[in-house]
């Protein structure tokens, strides 16, 4: 770290100091501050010093540069704290603290807000939305806080008059998830009064001088500052703050963090309403008291959304409930007027600040947290607390403030200086032992029970009678008398620089402070009428009735004494101590250079004197004399195993101790730790940096194999599940198989004694392994059930039956009607049912023909229509025989008109229509077109199926050969003597001839 600096730059640890005196720590701190280094580091404290000018030291790339890295591998910076802290909250999951302290000007709120900053830039690698919008919230919260709680003082232009600590919760990826502000003791005197040369707070010059003319025309207000009491003192003050673009940025957060715009106007007519307040003015008679300035009053009530008579009773009278229960109106004077007008001014102030940080924490506040879905919530907390403060008039104020730094410093002590060597004494390490101012007697003195001087002025208010605050300062002259770090102008008479009856002193650790006790006791009691109480209650203003819930409480109901400042004070701070005592602390200790914020001036007696009562030349000889690193063996053991071979991945060794001094051992480090009774002990941070360097190269190594150990695992796992699940797939497959044979073979159990032989049985759905074997028995049942209803066929209807199966192959369901539900008799012309006066006629000719031409049977004969080439028809009997086809006409007792062989016949051609059209086409391209015709019993038989089916089994079985069957529809393609013509089918509207 040193060495990246550079000696020119001085050392940028004062642990590497040759001596530890006062002269080398200032010469050091000097010749930084004039080198323009402004940290430098005390071991892990950082001690920074105020430039008073704009440093570029904090840009992304010096964040880039921090991020991740060692405290000491880096110049002196905040970063490096900040980024310890986190680091230190990520990997052991324990709460830190960074307390940033130091006197007022020191610049310990532009250090909260670079550290807020660099937690906000080092997380949420991955840009979630809602956690972009947590570290929104948290970084606009300090622009708004700082415009409410933040004034001009003549040491400073920006100076916290209010204390602030903030807890960001982290997850266990360590991205910020929400928040909680804490605020201790706002100087809401400085409301309605400050002294010269300083201002109010910020918002009023931000709303007066920021705000457009119709914002500040709707709230009855001006734009000079000096127009009203409350800001007229700070009118004329030089800042480097511009009023008006602060105001912008403050709209802008208010708008980010979720305020609404009815809120938003809320805030702005309190603040209103509280200049208007201070202009108020009163006038009495004598006998009672009136308001000067009926406009004024019309326009407080407006802005505050009450009643105008409801004002001016709060303001002029004051509400009593008698012993009766009665309650009657008692007027105030016109000192008592004044007083609760600036008292209900510095309550409404207060109350707008509490409720702007109350409503910031609802939206910052952790939801729906459940620690064992989101794992472990860790807390980085950053302490922002007004500074040791001397002024020439210090007041009660001053006295809180500096008690506060009291119990800072001696947490400081606590942690730093006393249990860091106590712990080496229990531990039995040897080391060097450091004196140290312990400020115990100085913070007893102000809030030891009893006796403390917090306790004195309590009872003071608490007294009956008119006790002022003369009385109280001798009862505690009278208390403290004795005691080494309190005096006054009565126990020290010779002290010119303090007056009887008005002044006090206490020696803190900081240095003497004299506090002039005027006001303590109105100041710890903070009266305020319940009249304005109520007032505010009952606002219609949503925002102001939530500020003022105990408004709701009746004049005659009898309430507990409400608690002083003091008391809620001291709660607050010993709450927000024991907080901070229970987080691992990083100290930011801050420090002024000069009265004057001069970047080139170096004030060594200011400075010196800042160096002392932070007690950093103890915090230095502690940190030489000590180590900058401890750990439990255990821990230690734990993080760091993996670095040694004889304790990875488990020791075999008598204790933890022993496997620790093997690492130590290993790694060459004997003369640079300690062993403790229970932790191991090491002097500088390189020794340590050495483990972490080898430890973050091994943990890939391991993370590589514990992957693949875990994918192997997996993998085995997986191969188990899935012999697993094709085991169960392979037996519940069996299992389907088993049950669909079962079930096949219930359902047709009887299938033989059935009539159909189980047609009308419903076949299961089969498994889809099955489904090919499904088709193939679904095939052979219909196979067999064929069969059996074959063999019961007569021999005698055989032929009709092949017939009828030839019929229906060829037609293909193409034909609606060719008569299979009928008997074929074939021969229609030698039937007498048929032809009953024509059938002798025709098996007379049969039989000559038979004689003459050898066939041996009629394949078909019945009445048809002959269509010629010319478009002629005309009635003839047609007879099929297995050797010739014979044209016939019955008018002349069957004479053969026209015999073709069956030897020529290529093909039949049906229609798909009712029509009985046939066309019988043969290889002398000389076709037969004709359309059968019923008998004379029955005309609308239809005998195309019977002549198809007959023809196409003959040839089928007696010859062997195929016939060619076409169903077309609606035309027939045919050839006569040669030429092709086309007929059309009857039922379309069309002639049945070419």
């Amino acid at each position: 770290m040193a060495e990246l600096e550079g000696l020119e730059f001085g050392k940028s640890d004062f642990v590497l100091l040759d001596e530890v005196k006062m002269e080398q720590f200032m010469e050091n701190l000097k010749l930084r501050f004039e080198k323009g280094r402004i940290y430098t580091f005390i071991g892990e404290v950082v001690v920074s010093v105020n430039p008073y000018r704009l440093m570029e030291v904090y840009g992304q790339d010096v964040i880039d540069a921090y991020r991740g890295r060692e405290l000491y591998e880096n110049p002196p910076h905040l970063y490096a704290v900040a980024d310890a802290a986190y680091k230190a909250m990520k990997r052991q999951a324990k709460d830190t603290c960074i307390v940033i302290s130091g006197e007022s000007g020191a610049g310990k709120t532009e250090a909260s807000k670079y550290i807020m900053q660099y937690i906000a830039a080092i997380t949420n690698p991955h840009q979630r939305a809602d956690v972009e919008s947590v570290k929104n919230v948290l970084l606009k919260s300090n622009c708004v806080l700082e415009a409410f709680g933040n004034a001009k003082t003549n040491r400073n232009d920006n100076s916290s008059r209010f204390g602030k600590y903030m807890d960001i919760n982290f997850n266990f990826n360590g991205d910020p998830t929400g928040g909680h502000i804490n605020n201790y003791l706002l100087e809401k005197s400085r409301v309605v009064q400050q002294q010269q040369g300083e201002r109010n707070f910020h918002s009023f010059y931000q709303l007066l001088r920021g705000s457009s003319e119709d914002v500040r025309r709707s709230l009855h207000l001006k734009n000079d500052p000096a127009d009203y009491l409350y800001t007229r003192e700070g009118a004329g003050s030089v800042t480097f703050i511009n009023d008006r673009c602060s105001h912008k940025a403050v709209l802008s957060a208010l708008k980010v963090i979720g305020f609404s715009e009815e809120e938003i106007s809320s805030i702005y007519r309190i603040l209103a309403a509280i200049l208007l307040l201070g202009n108020m003015r009163f006038e009495s008679d004598g006998e009672s008291v009136r308001v000067l300035g009926v406009d004024t009053l019309e326009h407080l009530a407006e802005l505050t959304s009450t009643e105008t008579a409801d004002v001016s009773r709060s303001l002029l009278y004051r509400a009593v409930a008698t012993g009766g229960g009665e309650v009657i109106l008692k007027g105030h004077s016109q000192t008592d007027a004044c007083f609760g007008r600036d008292a209900f001014a510095k309550s409404l102030y207060e109350r707008l600040f509490g409720w702007i940080v109350g409503r910031i924490n609802t939206v910052i506040e952790v939801k729906d947290y459940d620690p064992v879905l989101h794992g472990k919530n860790t807390v980085i907390g950053v302490l922002d607390i007004y500074g040791f403060e001397i002024f020439d008039n210090n007041s009660f104020e001053q006295f809180c403030i500096n008690y506060c730094n009291e119990k800072l410093q001696q947490l400081f002590i606590e942690l730093i200086l006393r249990q860091e060597q106590e712990e080496y004494e229990r531990e039995g390490v040897t080391w060097q032992h450091i004196d140290y101012f312990n400020n115990q007697i100085i913070v007893d003195l102000v809030e030891q029970a009893h006796k403390g001087i917090m306790s004195i002025v309590d009872e003071a208010c608490l007294g009956v009678g008119s006790i002022t605050d003369t009385i109280c300062l001798e009862s505690m002259n009278t208390k403290l008398a004795h005691h080494p770090h309190y005096t006054s102008r009565k126990l020290s008479p010779t002290d010119k620089s303090m007056e009887f009856h008005r002044h006090f002193r206490i020696r803190h650790y900081a240095g003497d402070v004299t506090y002039s006790i005027e006001g303590f006791l109105d100041k710890n009691k903070d009266p305020l009428f319940q009249d304005f109480k109520r007032l505010m209650y009952n606002s219609a203003d949503p925002v102001l009735r939530e500020m003022w819930p105990d408004g709701q409480m009746s004049i005659t109901e009898v309430t507990k004494r409400p608690l002083t400042a003091a008391c809620l004070f001291k709660t607050s701070i010993v709450a927000l101590v024991d907080n901070l005592a229970c987080k691992v602390p990083y100290y930011v200790r801050c420090i002024k250079p000069n009265d004057m914020k001069s970047p080139v001036l170096f004030d060594a007696a200011r400075c010196q004197h800042q160096v002392a009562y932070l007690g950093l030349l103890e915090n230095v000889r502690v940190r030489r004399a000590g180590f900058a690193y401890r750990q439990p063996y255990a821990r230690f053991l734990q993080r760091y195993k993996m670095t040694c071979e004889y304790t990875w991945p488990n020791h075999m060794m008598g204790s933890d101790r022993l496997a620790v001094e093997a690492i130590i051992t290993q790694h060459g480090f004997h003369d640079d730790v300690a062993y403790g009774q229970t932790k191991l002990f090491v002097r500088t941070p390189r020794s340590l940096f050495t483990l972490e360097q080898e430890r973050a190269a091994l943990i890939p190594i391991l993370v590589l194999f514990l992957q693949k150990v875990w994918r192997g695992a997996l993998a085995r796992r997986r191969c188990r599940w899935m012999r697993a699940v094709y085991s169960i797939m392979g037996c519940y497959r069996r299992y389907k198989v088993k049950a669909h044979f079962w079930e096949v073979e219930r359902r047709f159990a009887g299938v033989r004694s059935m009539p159909d032989y189980g047609g009308g049985v419903e076949w299961p759905s089969p498994p889809a392994a099955l489904a090919h074997f499904h088709s193939i028995t679904k095939t052979l049942h219909r196979r067999w059930r064929a069969r059996q209803m074959v063999k019961n066929i007569a021999p005698s209807v055989m032929a009709e039956v092949r017939a009828k199966v030839a019929a229906l192959t060829v037609l293909a369901g193409e034909r609606k009607d060719w008569g299979c539900g009928r008997i074929w008799e074939r021969d229609y012309l030698g039937s007498v049912r048929d032809s009953p006066q024509s059938s002798c006629d025709f098996l007379r000719v049969s039989k000559e023909l038979r004689a003459r031409d050898q066939f041996s049977q009629v394949l078909f004969s019945g009445r048809c229509r002959k269509v010629n080439r010319f478009n002629k028809n005309t009635e003839r009997c047609l007879l099929i025989t297995d050797t010739h086809i014979y044209k016939l006409d019955q008018k002349k007792q069957f004479k053969v008109l026209k015999k073709v062989p069956l030897d020529d016949v290529s093909g039949l051609s049906v229609t798909s229509g009712a029509d009985q059209m046939v066309a019988l086409h043969t290889s002398s391209q000389d076709d037969v077109l004709l359309c059968l015709q019923g008998g004379e019993l029955r005309p609308l038989h239809d005998r195309v199926g019977e002549l198809v089916g007959t023809l196409v089994d003959h040839f089928t079985r007696g010859r062997n050969t195929p016939l060619p069957v076409k169903v077309c529809s609606p035309v027939l393609q045919v050839h006569m003597r040669g030429q092709a013509q086309e007929c059309y089918r009857g039922d379309q509207g069309r002639p049945d001839t070419p």
